[in-house]
């Protein structure tokens, strides 16, 4: 993992395209702005475990086809 110190409004870019900005900090809490391309997914990490569940079950209720199924 890659540890870095930034103040307000300084910027560190991932690849080419995506941009994080430190836009306040405020007792222990830090809040980020996040430029990324539209097919960049850009979640908070409890609301992405909450999709990878959610696609984990529905793709566990479909139906799978048997053997013979055209």
């Amino acid at each position: 993992m890659l540890v870095l110190s930034r103040q307000i409004d300084q910027t560190i870019m991932i690849g080419d395209e995506i941009e994080v900005k430190v836009v306040g900090i405020r007792g222990d809490k830090v809040k980020l702005g996040i430029k990324a391309p539209a097919h960049v997914s850009v979640h908070r990490r409890e609301v992405y475990e909450r999709i990878r569940q959610e696609k984990k079950q529905k793709a566990g209720s479909v139906p799978q086809p048997g053997p013979h199924a055209a």
